[in-house]
């Protein structure tokens, strides 16, 4: 098994650390692995989805339709049902 050494951390980063591994019932070497196996495992997930502006631009141009703009407005217009339950207000 590897071992790992830092050398020229910080004392206040030390301290930090060394507090929220005893917060968590953990040795500072037991924290640190847990930190790295969190940060490579989300870095992974993270990868794998797509961003908000990638997912935009798959979508864009994805609409195909044979039918002019007036004939599709005409159906979503004809396939609107009115309702009576509010036609004398709330």
């Amino acid at each position: 098994m590897a071992n790992l050494q830092i050398k020229k951390m910080d004392d206040d980063l030390y301290k930090e650390l060394k507090m929220l591994a005893a917060s968590e019932n953990r040795s500072v070497s037991q924290q640190v692995l847990h930190y790295i196996r969190f940060f490579i495992s989300r870095k992974k997930m993270l990868s794998s989805v797509k961003s908000p502006a990638q997912t935009l631009l798959s979508l864009s141009g994805s609409w195909l339709d044979s039918r002019d703009a007036e004939s599709i407005v005409t159906e979503i217009r004809c396939a609107r049902k009115n309702s009576s339950d509010f036609k004398n207000g709330f």
